[in-house]
């Protein structure tokens, strides 16, 4: 998604001389707030670790969605406004140099977003699972005839693979966390945490989402983890199966942008923003996700 925004995102803040970060954190943020209400991977896993419906978990979570969207917005207004009392006109987008005339058509860049949208939409709609490492390349080669650059497809190619061969090696390593995790007694650990710290058991499903995605730095990795190892503890403990799926799915999205995952290299590579900026961004970005984190626990209880 935010690849996908990244130029409209460049194209107006070089008009509104909207500082990059600023772009950056809203464009996360949108993002953290759809991602909770949307038919993607780490709902569709969450929900059947729980044996949930998968609308009914996406309902769940409209509200904390919309109070992620709120703090989107004002954490994102706060940062523009600090950049630009400090003076640092180096953050600030660059002014587009594009030619309009070689600009495609509305339609024809929308073709192929629209093309992956639809294959992956599939699974939910019409229960044909259709792999992202399908539907993205076929939405880029949609793009590229629709766009009348089907000659440069080879050139396009291989820019597009130098941008993602990096972040393939990532995942990798997040694999390899990810099956360390869920292999491991951390679900006897957390219960005599909660315990040591007299919590209630209901605080299980927030933590451990938030604990898991920042140890695969991944929003699916996360939610998937913690619900497959701590949805049974938590029913039997008393707790909704709905609630449970959608405090986990809503802490997941609180540190799943550490630097060992692919969403952080990805995000800053879309702005062109180097790895020291990005990572001021980490708080902000936390933030946006505890607030869904933090009303979605209130709504459980309402």
């Amino acid at each position: 998604a935010v690849i996908t925004v990244a130029p409209v995102a460049l194209a107006v803040g070089s008009r509104a001389k909207i500082p990059v970060p600023a772009l950056l954190l809203a464009m996360i943020g949108g993002g953290k707030a759809g991602n909770i209400i949307s038919p993607n991977p780490n709902t569709i896993a969450t929900a059947d670790a729980f044996r949930v419906e998968l609308t009914e978990l996406m309902a769940a979570n409209l509200i904390p969605a919309l109070f992620a969207f709120i703090a989107s917005v004002l954490l994102s207004a706060y940062l523009a406004s600090r950049i630009c009392r400090r003076g640092d006109t180096t953050q600030v987008a660059p002014a587009d140099s594009g030619v309009a005339s070689e600009r495609p058509a509305l339609l024809s860049a929308l073709s192929g977003p629209l093309c992956v949208v639809a294959l992956l939409s599939l699974r939910p709609f019409a229960g044909v699972a259709v792999d992202p490492l399908i539907a993205l390349p076929v939405g880029g080669v949609v793009s590229m005839i629709a766009c009348g650059k089907w000659r440069d497809m080879v050139e396009f190619s291989q820019f597009g693979l130098s941008k993602v061969s990096g972040v393939a090696i990532l995942l990798i390593g997040t694999g390899t966390v990810a099956g360390i995790v869920k292999a491991s007694e951390l679900n006897t650990d957390m219960i005599a945490l909660l315990d040591a710290l007299n919590l209630p058991m209901f605080a299980l499903a927030p933590i451990s989402g938030i604990l898991m995605a920042g140890a695969t730095a991944s929003t699916t990795a996360g939610a998937t983890i913690a619900s497959q190892t701590f949805s049974t503890t938590l029913v039997n403990a008393g707790v909704a199966p709905v609630s449970a799926a959608a405090m986990i799915h809503a802490g997941a999205t609180v540190v799943d942008s550490l630097p060992h995952g692919s969403f952080f290299h990805a995000t800053g590579g879309s702005v062109f923003m180097g790895v020291k900026e990005r990572l001021k961004l980490i708080p902000y970005e936390a933030a946006v996700g505890l607030t869904a984190t933090a009303a979605s626990c209130i709504c459980a209880f309402l």
